[in-house]
């Protein structure tokens, strides 16, 4: 082989090699996550990467993520919506209400795929479940009735139960709807509501040194992506206060809660990267349907259950889809 041969040879090795370095930049996509609440080892994180590798999507080969945690604080949500639009992702995945409204305030065009929301029609972010229109889609919790759930579960569990305690974030746009349905639910089941507004971190205490005065004989939640973030405190005070309690979460239940019930939001995440697939070969949010939920967990905490020294039901029992001993 003379030198020609070899240089042509190995000019043309180069130019296939940056060739294909050029190919793999092109067909990797950025994929925004904007959260409040689904720190880096949560479990909902990992669901929708595994979602994404269900499509073929590999984080750091073909997709790049660039996630946002707002750690409970929802007024870091725009600031963290800018910087991904800055980073000119292909896609926005949002979990909570106030994540999905941050990030269509900040833009028209990217498409938004919303893997946690209550009634994306009543704010605004789509025009109907059935035809969104504009740049948002995925999943909601609207019809999820998990409030009414709530009540009907720890009632269920501790039929002498009179006074009951709501915690809710009061700025949410839904926060009077949970409250309706709770009171409602409530009066059904001959039970006393109290209800108690923490709209930041900051009021959590004072909230619970208001619920320890009202002496409830129960303790249920509104679902609420900064309430989540701040669990643990809301958990150690209801076990040292021995209120049995049903949460709208796994999360709950798996760090000390007694129940909970609600649709599975690893499902949502999971079902979230078949959106962001669709989108990513050509699909339009305005064309893909918004979906509710279809898979509902009851997780019940056997072990907190002895603490509070509450029985819990064979009824409840053998409809619970996860038990922790």
């Amino acid at each position: 082989m003379n030198i020609r041969t070899l240089l042509a040879g190995l000019c043309a090795f180069v130019v296939a090699c940056s060739a294909e370095a050029q190919q793999s930049a092109t067909v990797a996509k950025k994929i925004g996550v904007l959260t409040i609440s689904v720190g880096p080892t949560s479990s909902h994180r990992e669901a929708f990467r595994q979602g994404l590798r269900d499509h073929g999507y590999i984080e750091g080969k073909n997709i790049v993520l660039e996630y946002r945690h707002a750690q409970g604080q929802s007024d870091r949500l725009p600031g963290m919506a800018a910087e991904l639009i800055r980073l000119n992702v292909d896609v926005i995945v949002t979990e909570s209400t106030p994540a999905a409204v941050a990030a269509k305030q900040a833009t028209k065009t990217i498409p938004i795929v919303m893997a946690v929301v209550t009634d994306p029609v009543k704010l605004g972010l789509v025009v109907s479940l059935a035809h969104p229109g504009g740049n948002v889609t995925g999943l909601t919790l609207a019809g999820a009735d998990r409030t009414a759930k709530q009540l009907e579960m720890l009632k269920e569990a501790v039929p002498k139960a009179t006074i009951v305690a709501v915690i809710h974030n009061g700025s949410r746009p839904d926060s009077e709807r949970n409250l309706r349905e709770a009171r409602e639910t409530a009066r059904t089941l001959g039970l006393a509501l109290k209800d108690f507004d923490v709209r930041n971190p900051g009021e959590l205490d004072t909230a619970l040194a208001a619920v320890a005065r009202a002496r409830p004989s129960g303790l249920i939640t509104v679902g609420d992506g900064m309430l989540l973030s701040i669990r643990k405190r809301i958990l150690d005070f209801a076990a040292k206060s021995r209120l049995p309690s049903v949460f709208p979460e796994r999360e709950w239940v798996a760090d000390g809660g007694l129940m909970a019930y609600g649709p599975s939001l690893e499902a949502n995440f999971r079902r979230a990267a078949t959106f962001v697939d669709k989108i990513l070969k050509g699909a339009k949010p305005a064309d893909l349907p918004v979906e509710q939920p279809t898979k509902f967990d009851l997780v019940v905490n056997l072990k907190t259950a002895q603490t509070l020294g509450v029985k819990i039901p064979q009824s409840v029992l053998v409809r619970a889809d996860e038990v922790i001993q």
